[in-house]
């Protein structure tokens, strides 16, 4: 009876699972409450069957609905992973999955850079779209004065580039089995990410234009500010992976969780330096610099 139920192929069938739905659901109740929670934000409602939905309570709902089904729905992949269902070609259709995503956010990037670039080589074109907006077709923008790249940024960059050497330590570590220089890598990666998120958060308090005040704001905090957001998620999946080396898990031949998490953090690394060249240094030459 028990041979009847072997498995005889590399192919995984997963069991019912309730993480599909839930994520569908999770995913539609955080953009309709996005929408209330704008609608909130600018003292406007949200009528919809009789209800004004114009709160914040809906957003945070669904984003716990979203964050539950990440935890369960990933908990559950890495049982199966123990459970020796990651067998060979389930292991490459991982990662065929996480090369695929990166490639979606470097598309997604794309957008970001191709709105900077689109405005500061067709300033001229710009004026006739903002009226108000690069007196003369200027790139900045007159009157705008812009981080010194030399200063917060370029400190910022070393960081990340040591991050991507600590997480490079650490695969080399988990490879030969060191157990101690997996742990020590991962901890001292996850400490550069949270203090790059912490220098960027300073950045941006003391930056000495705004979001809404001009495109060059816009285009900058749209940039840096997801670049920034895609930092902190790479930590806290880092910091995962931290728990789960102390806790033993990972062998040299299984650990594809932490090989995703490094992908992840390189791809990070690399959109920082067009960020830094591109935005930072050939985006404000010329400009007066904040002190």
């Amino acid at each position: 009876m028990a041979e009847a139920h072997q498995k005889n192929h590399d192919y995984h069938i997963i069991d019912p699972s309730p993480w599909p739905l839930l994520a569908s659901i999770g995913a539609f109740v955080i953009t309709f409450g996005g929408v209330g929670y704008m609608r909130y934000l600018n003292g406007g409602s949200f009528e919809m069957l009789g209800v004004n939905w114009a709160s914040p309570w809906l957003f945070y709902i669904g984003l716990a609905i979203i964050l539950y089904t990440m935890v369960g729905w990933w908990g559950d992949t890495i049982k199966e992973g123990r459970e020796g269902a990651h067998t060979r070609v389930v292991s490459l259709h991982l990662r065929y999955g996480m090369i695929m995503f990166i490639a979606s956010e470097v598309m997604f990037f794309v957008a970001w850079f191709w709105a900077f670039f689109d405005a500061s080589l067709y300033a001229n074109e710009a004026i006739q779209a903002t009226r108000t907006e690069f007196l003369g077709g200027q790139w900045p923008p007159a009157g705008i004065e812009v981080l010194d790249p030399w200063h917060l940024p370029l400190y910022n960059t070393v960081i990340l580039l040591l991050s991507g050497t600590c997480v490079t330590w650490a695969h080399h570590a988990l490879l030969h089995n060191d157990r101690k220089g997996l742990v020590s890598g991962l901890a001292l990666t996850v400490a550069l990410g949270l203090l790059f998120s912490f220098v960027q958060v300073y950045e941006y308090a003391t930056a000495p234009f705004a979001f809404s005040n001009s495109i060059y704001g816009a285009t900058f905090f749209m940039a840096t500010g997801f670049h920034g957001f895609h930092v902190f998620v790479g930590t806290i999946f880092l910091l995962v992976c931290l728990i789960r080396a102390m806790r033993g898990g990972f062998t040299p031949t299984k650990h594809f969780g932490f090989e995703a998490a490094a992908w992840y953090w390189h791809f990070v690394d690399v959109v920082w330096l067009f960020l830094f060249f591109s935005i930072y240094i050939w985006g404000g030459w010329g400009a007066p610099l904040a002190h």
